[in-house]
């Protein structure tokens, strides 16, 4: 049985998905949503593939967002600050550039997907390290591969004539 909607109400769009979730703006990762004009894409002339057609056209995607626009908590972000630490301007812009095709509507994809995996990688909590002592065994192993080592050499001396 289908629901019908009050006319009186404004019709909704159906939630899930990047253009139209329960929040607005662009999904970058699970939980981290930008607002749509918070991200500025430029095309610029690319050295990239394209012979002379790079002396034409404008492919090269160069996508521009301020690091204080993306919301994230303040582990996460100093995370992503250190990941894309060289392509943070000093006014605190992030540029990430693309021009491995022809094509400026690739190039603008490559951009966001780069944008996506930096943000997905800063939320991801590095896996503290556990400092261990090795085991007696392998001291053990070490020593033994040690005198064996000595003694190759010893034999490879010549012998001592009194």
């Amino acid at each position: 049985m289908e629901h019908e909607q009050d006319p009186s109400q404004p019709p909704q769009a159906p939630s899930g998905g990047p253009e139209n979730p329960s929040g607005t703006g662009i999904l970058l990762a699970p939980g981290v949503r930008v607002r749509d004009d918070a991200i500025k894409i430029n095309f610029v002339r690319s050295s990239g593939p394209g012979g002379q057609n790079v002396n034409k056209r404008s492919t090269k995607a160069q996508l521009r967002i301020a690091v204080d626009d993306i919301p994230l908590d303040e582990r996460p972000r100093a995370r992503f600050i250190r990941l894309c630490r060289s392509a943070i301007t000093n006014a605190g812009e992030l540029i990430i550039e693309s021009d491995q095709t022809r094509s400026q509507g690739r190039n603008k994809d490559a951009c966001m997907a780069k944008l996506k995996e930096i943000i997905q990688r800063a939320l991801v909590e590095p896996k503290l390290r556990k400092a261990t002592k090795p085991t007696k065994g392998s001291i053990r192993r070490r020593i033994e591969a040690k005198k064996q080592r000595a003694q190759t050499k010893q034999r490879r001396k010549p012998p001592e004539h009194p």
